[in-house]
């Protein structure tokens, strides 16, 4: 379509330097303790990668490599992984490791995997001992900003309070910086500003929101940029993708879309995509007329019979059931 900028594959790391006076760091295993190498009880993936086979770092890669698509964010956190890997090697070889910072840009449509991603990084964070907790704190813009001066900066640092030890996730970032000179949106960037300044290494900031808007909100304040080593574009689904999340989705609660269902989902989806592409919200979308789909179902079943359906007529989601508005 005309006027549409496509995101990028592009993956943009760029990892800070040292400060000077760092001392070296001792990145721990998977187990907590100091020395463990979870590379070594490591098994080769398709492309050549090796990742942890066993406890808490094998389970946030299981789960990363059952998404579907998204390649260039497991290529990152792949990067991520192997880089603190690494660093434990170094140490243990009598060689500097440098402390890096990992605040984040997350640049994408809505129902992409963002916030699914964010989870398995602060996961994977506290099992790599980079994170103490790795909880994880979702916020919006109605969270961070007060009503009056110096209530915002009070707002913003309690939320950082609560995620020392964690991951910091805010959604629609950019909103922050909408809403012109007086408005206390700026007010709780600069509170953002000095708190990764001060606990650069206590937790992990994630700012998410549209690629065009993110952007826009970097380039409100020069020094922003620099202090978001890692952005990566979240892509948006490809009709079959969507496909696929929703099959899946449907098998994790025991239903099945039947030929003829997938094939008017499928057309849908086409002429939703080029309608509404800059509002479309993928997976959160196909999500949406999954569980409508379900309530459909249940009301054409109880009226169809008598007694209990089938078994497969209990999975079975019909074309009837699936309705678009």
């Amino acid at each position: 379509m005309s006027g549409r900028s496509l995101p990028s594959r592009q993956i943009n790391i760029v990892l800070r330097q040292p400060e000077p006076g760092s001392q070296r760091r001792t990145v721990e295993g998977s187990g907590g303790q100091s020395g463990a190498s979870p590379l070594a009880d490591a098994e080769p993936m398709i492309s050549g990668k090796r990742t942890p086979m066993e406890g808490p770092l094998s389970d946030v890669f299981k789960e990363l490599n059952g998404l579907i698509g998204l390649e260039n964010v497991k290529e990152l956190v792949h990067e991520i992984y192997a880089l603190l890997q690494i660093s434990q090697f170094r140490v243990e070889a009598g060689l500097m490791s440098n402390a890096h910072v990992y605040h984040m840009i997350f640049k994408g449509s809505p129902g992409t995997g963002k916030t699914t991603v964010a989870r398995l990084l602060g996961r994977m964070f506290h099992a790599m001992g980079v994170l103490s907790k790795g909880h994880f704190i979702e916020v919006e813009r109605a969270d961070l900003v007060g009503e009056y001066i110096g209530h915002t900066a009070l707002k913003t640092r309690e939320l950082m309070k609560k995620a020392m030890g964690g991951v910091l996730f805010i959604d629609e970032a950019y909103s922050l910086a909408r809403g012109g000179e007086k408005d206390f949106g700026k007010e709780s960037i600069d509170a953002l500003v000095k708190g990764m300044e001060d606990k650069k290494n206590d937790f992990i900031l994630i700012l998410a929101g549209y690629s065009e808007e993110m952007e826009q909100f970097l380039a409100t304040n020069p020094g922003l940029p620099s202090r978001f080593p890692i952005q990566i574009d979240f892509e948006d689904y490809a009709i079959d993708q969507l496909i696929q999340i929703t099959e899946l989705m449907a098998k994790e609660r025991e239903y099945v879309l039947l030929p003829q269902t997938l094939a008017k989902l499928k057309q849908h989806l086409a002429e939703e995509k080029a309608m509404t592409w800059r509002s479309f919200s993928n997976a959160r979308y196909v999500r949406n007329i999954l569980e409508k789909a379900m309530r459909h179902q249940a009301v054409r079943l109880l009226s169809q019979y008598v007694n209990a359906p089938s078994k497969l007529e209990l999975m079975s989601i019909r074309p009837e059931d699936v309705k678009f508005k």
